[in-house]
């Protein structure tokens, strides 16, 4: 009877902790920019930015989008992708104007000019929009035409969630290869680890495609070796070696 006489309680609280679990996962994933974005903005710098960022994970969130044509999973989920998608487009529209703005005597390049050694290199924001759009068009008929074989369906959603998780492996590669974390924001990473660890977590509890959970828990191992990075540099640190910078507030590509 007590336990019945909760309900009234317990019910409407359950469906918050749902709703708000739901709302963590279709934004988390997006916070860690908004300061970067803030930062480039303000100083109109996008030196500490890499834009490969951007073509990684609107190539994931892109791919994720269309398996979701071939195995329908959570909502929350879906909506990540588009805010995710939305963001990088912004940021790429801020790190452009800032670019050319700074390099006024640059040769102008585009997406026509269909040139290998400049690609994601381009002077103008509607030259990725262009690319994205292609690369939209491309995956999207193809999708369509093997929608129904369950080999590709599957094959394409542990494309969209890996190419995503691998998004600190460069992270990792530059400092083990310069033996340093310089430039890299430990508060940053442990955004990273936290947002991912949660993003799993959601994975698993909510019984998620299984690519999903192990990408995830793939993508932590990761954020946990960078910060096993850090602490093993802090502990030994090397002498400086001459190198660029990469960005402090986001994973480095």
């Amino acid at each position: 009877m007590e336990a019945e006489g909760l309900d009234w309680l317990l019910v409407p609280l359950h469906q918050l902790v749902s709703w708000g679990a739901a709302a963590a996962m279709v934004f988390g994933g997006v916070v860690p920019y908004v300061p970067q974005y803030r930062d480039i903005r303000r100083t109109q710098n996008a030196d500490g930015f890499s834009t490969y960022v951007c073509l990684v994970l609107l190539v994931a969130n892109i791919l994720r989008i269309l398996f979701w044509f071939g195995r329908r999973f959570e909502s929350p989920l879906l909506w990540q992708s588009a805010i995710m998608i939305l963001t990088m487009l912004l940021m790429l529209k801020l790190c452009t104007e800032v670019r050319v703005a700074n390099e006024l005597n640059a040769r102008r390049r585009s997406f026509a000019d269909f040139d290998p050694h400049h690609f994601w290199q381009w002077s103008s924001f509607s030259d990725y929009v262009q690319c994205v759009l292609a690369f939209t068009g491309v995956a999207g008929y193809v999708t369509y035409l093997s929608i129904d074989s369950a080999l590709f369906v599957e094959t394409l959603g542990f494309l969209a969630v890996l190419t995503e998780a691998m998004l600190g492996v460069p992270q990792l590669y530059r400092n083990h290869r310069h033996q340093s974390t310089e430039g890299m924001s430990i508060k940053m990473v442990l955004m990273w680890t936290s947002g991912d660890a949660f993003k799993t977590a959601y994975f698993l509890l909510k019984g998620a495609p299984l690519q999903f959970s192990v990408c995830g828990l793939l993508q932590v191992l990761v954020d946990l070796a960078i910060l096993g990075q850090a602490y093993a540099f802090a502990c030994h640190p090397q002498k400086p070696a001459p190198h660029a910078v990469h960005p402090a507030g986001t994973k480095a590509l």
